[in-house]
């Protein structure tokens, strides 16, 4: 005999149980039926890291490799124009004494003409770095899309966030590290871009904008200023 309503709580318990079986059980039948990835998370809303997305796909590490090797070079370049002048600014201080002002003037003229040249075509290339770098991210965008609209339809997702924008998720619908693996293997790190490269500028910048790693020159006054006739190498080159 049952004592105290035992046996209507174990029932009830049993009851309860089968029912979740057979909810956990049609919930499976119907996973099947529209076509969700066995082992894929099921959420209508995923997350992706975009930075990290582009950074660590083997495409996003080959182009940093590239701009990084060619971003030293330009530095490089920039650091040995940089001696260049200072050693052609100090010989023509030494000479000074001994030329006549006009003649003197002439130089320091064409000496400062060719440092606002030189600033030019070395800020055109540093512009031109980072135009390929926009670009080929892109590029990268676009040869992403088909992923991860199949990722979306795999997770039977509508719609993918950026990550940093959600207050808080569950890790399990970032979708980060199954975009990369997947994109490694459908998109190759070779895939070209075509960088929007801004052309070199005819125009001499203006004397508050920066220039690239530290050339720089000050254009001497003319003398008809009023002023004592300046120092023409009073444009440094600065390290």
């Amino acid at each position: 005999m049952c004592l105290s309503g035992l046996c209507r709580t174990g029932l009830t318990t049993l009851a309860l149980a089968l029912f979740a079986l057979m909810s956990s059980v049609a919930a499976a039948q119907d996973q099947g039926r529209s076509g969700f990835v066995t082992g894929t998370v099921q959420s209508p809303v995923l997350t992706v890291d975009p930075e990290r997305l582009y950074a660590e796909s083997a495409y996003g590490r080959r182009v940093a490799e590239e701009l990084e090797e060619q971003g030293a070079e330009l530095a490089a370049e920039n650091r040995r124009i940089e001696a260049e002048l200072a050693e052609e600014e100090r010989e023509l201080t030494d000479r000074r004494a001994g030329m006549a002002p006009e003649a003197f003037r002439a130089e320091a003229d064409a000496f400062d003409e060719r440092v606002m040249r030189i600033r030019r075509e070395q800020d055109a290339k540093a512009r031109a770095l980072a135009a390929r770098n926009d670009a080929a991210r892109r590029t990268f965008i676009e040869a992403a899309q088909p992923v991860l609209e199949e990722i979306m339809r795999d997770a039977g997702a509508a719609v993918i966030v950026e990550a940093r924008s959600v207050f808080m998720s569950l890790d399990a619908v970032d979708v980060t590290d199954r975009a990369i693996e997947r994109l490694d293997a459908t998109i190759s790190p070779d895939i070209p871009e075509t960088p929007e490269v801004a052309p070199p500028r005819t125009e001499a910048p203006s004397p508050d904008e920066p220039a690239p790693d530290g050339l720089t020159v000050t254009p001497p006054a003319s003398p008809s200023d009023g002023g004592e006739e300046p120092d023409p190498t009073a444009g440094d080159v600065l390290p």
